[in-house]
């Protein structure tokens, strides 16, 4: 099983990843959309491999996809894995989540590995080696918070942007973006901080398509990946193959 080539399918709400992994490393990335599959059932059905699922699409949606290949093996948070799951409410437990914390389970060095996860929600996930998952915390992404000043205020204009920028906003529109994003930065920070007088012996994973926006700050100890969740369903797949 280690050299055979196999493709993940992340399908999102949003986007539909397609990572191809030959010999367990990542060597390419396919994104289309989620609205309509017919991109990507004509790529799908173009290549010649091992396959497996991971969908927060409608039932019908996921049946669509499975119907391309019938060899397709779909992962779920159920799916078994050697990682242990000390969690009060697995059947609520998100996939990215789960996906995220085993592969910090399997490559953390540390007796202790947090992954932070900056997308549309902002998530921490601890896991420990015995222990296995034992939980983290969620909160709002960039995305979120803009929508939800300007949902909740009868004046505050509905931003987009995911710059830096600084402390004292010098309008409306810069103290939005100051309170967002300095916000953020300093919530990550401050649960890393957190995090690191609790458990001495950490680890840092950082992924997320967000995550790019805020310079968190260097140590040793922060491994960051964009592609983390794709290979945390790697992970999974390459037990259950």
């Amino acid at each position: 099983m280690q050299n055979k080539t196999v493709f993940i399918i992340d399908a999102g709400n949003s986007n539909v990843k397609v990572a191809h992994f030959d010999s367990n490393e990542l060597t390419d990335l396919k994104r289309f959309p989620s609205d309509d599959l017919t991109l990507l059932k004509n790529y799908l059905s173009t290549l010649s491999g091992n396959f497996a699922l991971s969908s927060v699409l409608s039932g019908d949606k996921t049946n669509e996809i499975l119907a391309v290949n019938k060899d397709i093996l779909l992962l779920k948070t159920d799916t078994p894995t050697d990682m242990k799951v000390s969690y009060g409410t697995t059947n609520t437990l998100g996939m990215d989540r789960l996906c995220n914390a085993i592969y910090a389970y399997k490559h953390s060095k540390t007796e202790y590995a947090v992954v932070i996860d900056v997308g549309t929600c902002i998530k921490f996930d601890i896991v420990h080696t015995t222990e296995g998952y034992m939980g983290g915390s969620i909160a709002p992404g960039i995305d979120l918070r803009y929508k939800a000043l300007n949902d909740y205020t009868g004046n505050l204009p509905l931003l987009s942007n995911k710059s830096t920028t600084n402390l004292v906003g010098t309008s409306t529109h810069l103290s939005i973006q100051s309170g967002v994003m300095n916000g953020i930065s300093a919530e990550i920070n401050g649960m890393m901080d957190r995090y690191r007088e609790r458990f001495s012996d950490l680890t840092f994973f950082m992924t997320g398509g967000d995550a790019q926006h805020f310079d968190i700050r260097t140590k040793n100890d922060i491994f960051a990946d964009e592609n983390l969740t794709l290979l945390g369903l790697h992970e999974i797949y390459q037990q259950n193959a």
